[in-house]
């Protein structure tokens, strides 16, 4: 079992409800109420933020030119692709800055941040790693979970675009890089570490969790 499969299975208890969380089957179904989404996705906004944060002190604590470009590819990638998504469904609410600067930051959404930050800013760069693969994974593990119950479901012409982005090979891509240099560097780490990171994303996994509650009550 490597690093990242043994991540994955201490999360399982949490991630298999991400499959029926009722935010998530409403994208899937295409009737997920459009305010909902709207709140969901300006609170992701501000987390891709936050998480572009994450990648930053990675890049900062980056032990090798390997580790150091694969921070900073992924701060542009968010900065040029993630957000380009938030930007178009920002257009189908008519949404402006100034509209964004008067919406608070959700509890969920700061805790959740915050918990990833003080990981990256206590540890090194493979805590790091592990904090941001929660997000990573559970999102392209959501969406291709979506086309397999519903294989319709990307023809969709409001949810569809975000199912295809999360879906996609390039995405996919992105997410090996990951997981194949958090399995490489922490291959032979004492089982006390691999504990440590089992909880770093254990709990990374329930604030997760806890965004789509989040986006479902529209909590703030």
């Amino acid at each position: 079992m490597t690093v990242t499969e043994r991540l994955l299975e201490a999360a399982r208890p949490v991630w298999e409800r991400y499959y029926t969380h009722p935010f998530v089957l409403g994208i899937r179904n295409g009737d997920l109420p459009r305010e909902k989404f709207r709140h969901y996705v300006v609170q992701d906004y501000f987390y891709l933020t936050e998480y572009a944060k994450v990648f930053a002190v990675g890049l900062a604590k980056a032990r090798s030119a390997e580790t150091m470009e694969l921070f900073s590819y992924f701060i542009h990638a968010i900065g040029h692709v993630e957000q380009n998504l938030h930007m178009g469904y920002f257009a189908e609410f008519n949404l402006a800055s100034e509209d964004l600067s008067k919406v608070p930051v959700s509890l969920a959404n700061l805790s959740y941040t915050s918990y990833m930050l003080r990981v990256a800013y206590e540890g090194g760069e493979v805590d790091t790693l592990v904090a941001i693969l929660a997000c990573a994974l559970s999102y392209e593990h959501i969406a291709l979970n979506m086309i397999e119950a519903k294989p319709d479901c990307t023809d969709d012409p409001f949810y569809g675009a975000w199912i295809s982005q999360y879906a996609s090979q390039l995405y996919h891509d992105d997410n090996q890089r990951l997981v194949a240099v958090i399995d490489r560097l922490a291959a032979d780490w004492p089982e006390e570490e691999l504990e440590r990171l089992e909880r770093i994303f254990v709990a990374c996994a329930r604030y997760e969790l806890g965004f789509w509650d989040m986006g479902w009550n529209r909590d703030l």
